[in-house]
């Protein structure tokens, strides 16, 4: 297996046609691949507008089973291209039972494995918890060509439990689909204030596991349909960290954009070597961190 891997980060605005959606990401797909990378990662629920900012069962309508119409779509191109693709679905598992749900494509355009959101926000804006349960399957990497990916889902990417178990179950680097931005009546500082955070707990994640970190956002305004907010700007700043927390590469904050960059994930012996957290855990004193809080 390959020390280094050449990865491919998308950051697109969405519109509200699921076709043309599919289209243009699989233009850019290409893109990346002409570009020689190997890995491509889409942001989250990718195929259409992010429709969690309102309640409303005729959206459940933008399900799909997986395996399924998107997984067989951009299967074929994972396939023709030869890579791997990692995907953010909307996933029907059951009438009434959905999951916001990642999956990864082998470069052959079969599946190599899925992750199920296991943190679900329901926050103004963001009612995800109307239309998905937990996921089910834990925090288990996913083995491909390319290496064991840890793929992770958007409001995943805020907790260190959740990053610190796929780096325990040998993950080799930590893959963030996202949906994130600012609710548009926030002022200017309190908006860099939410983007600078979340760029740096994800860089502490790299840093406490030694591990890279790829993370992609959507861009652009889309409106809130209930009128109930002002809408959500979405802010880009797709990454990706090295295992030290050093930037490889940021994507700009309103603009679509391509990056194509090269991971050593020898990079990770090397770090864990100078920085051995894992070896100073103390495993034995870390009981409480399962309690909901140590009263």
């Amino acid at each position: 297996m390959n020390v280094t891997v050449k990865v491919g980060i998308i950051q697109l605005s969405i519109s509200d046609s699921v076709e043309a959606n599919k289209a243009k990401l699989a233009s850019k797909i290409e893109e990346c691949a002409a570009r020689g990378a190997e890995l491509v990662v889409l942001q989250e629920l990718h195929n259409s507008l992010y429709f969690c900012q309102t309640e409303d069962v005729n959206l459940f309508n933008l399900a799909e089973t997986i395996p399924g119409p998107s997984t067989e779509f951009y299967g074929k191109l994972a396939a023709k291209l030869g890579i791997v693709l990692v995907l953010s679905l909307f996933e029907k598992r059951a009438p009434g039972l959905y999951h916001n749900t990642a999956v990864v494509l082998e470069k052959n355009g079969n599946i190599a494995g899925k992750y199920r959101k296991m943190h679900i926000p329901d926050d103004p804006a963001y009612y995800e918890k109307f239309y998905f349960t937990p996921g089910d399957l834990g925090f288990e990497p996913i083995q491909t060509s390319v290496g064991k990916l840890g793929v992770l889902v958007c409001w995943d990417q805020w907790y260190p439990e959740a990053a610190r178990l796929m780096a325990l179950r040998g993950a080799e680097m930590l893959i963030y689909p996202t949906a994130i931005g600012y609710e548009t009546t926030d002022d200017e500082a309190e908006q860099k204030r939410q983007r600078e955070a979340w760029i740096t707990i994800q860089r502490s994640h790299a840093v406490a596991n030694g591990l890279p970190v790829i993370s992609v956002n959507r861009t652009g305004f889309e409106a809130d349909p209930s009128g109930v907010t002002n809408g959500i700007q979405f802010w880009g700043n797709s990454f990706v960290a090295g295992p030290q927390g050093e930037m490889i590469t940021e994507a700009p904050t309103n603009e679509e954009s391509i990056q194509v960059v090269e991971i050593d994930k020898k990079r990770t012996e090397d770090v864990r070597r100078i920085w051995p957290y894992f070896r100073d855990r103390r495993i034995d004193a870390y009981g409480n961190i399962v309690k909901r809080y140590d009263d």
